[in-house]
């Protein structure tokens, strides 16, 4: 197995056990009450995700990997953990709004209103170019900001309904 495979293999394991934790999540979450918002557009967001990594296994497998890109990826895994931390059992896949409940405003989320979609849009480039393939880091960067720009307006809308009483947690 090429150092590329077995990073794919590292990445898609990851991206597998998000999945499960999201849908356990979800589950929990929709038994508390919680609906789901915007979920028109997540087919899309799983078919971009899943094509991005179909690709890099396709295209990227036996490449030679760039080390610094590598790093810079690695280096915003921690910062994926920091943002699963900050929303617990809140973290999904998909925009639940559980009414009532507190807007998480610790963590990441105290400087940056989607700490998580920044670091995807990273991660998305900097894998394809630790892997030397930088028109999928173009292709996947772009598709990847124009299905965000949907779903960031959607959970913006969703998360500032004024029905849904909330505070801010310190």
């Amino acid at each position: 197995m090429s150092f590329a495979s077995l990073i794919l293999a590292l990445v898609t394991l990851q991206r597998l056990g998000e999945l499960v934790l999201s849908r356990r999540n979800t589950e929990r979450l929709l038994a508390q009450g919680a609906i789901e918002v915007g979920a028109g557009h997540y087919p899309f967001i799983v078919l971009l995700h899943a094509g991005w990594l179909t690709a890099l296994w396709i295209w990227g497998r036996n490449q030679d990997v760039n080390l610094a890109a590598l790093a810079a990826f690695v280096a915003l895994q921690g910062l994926r953990l920091w943002i699963l931390a900050a929303l617990g059992p809140r973290w999904t896949t998909r925009i639940i709004v559980l009414p009532g409940a507190p807007l998480i405003a610790s963590g990441p989320y105290r400087y940056f209103p989607h700490p998580n979609y920044a670091v995807v849009v990273a991660e998305i480039a900097l894998l394809s170019l630790a892997l030397h393939l930088p028109v999928l880091a173009l292709i996947f960067t772009v598709l990847n900001c124009a299905v965000l720009a949907v779903r960031i307006r959607a959970e913006s809308r969703a998360l500032s309904v004024s029905d849904w009483p909330r505070i801010s947690t310190p």
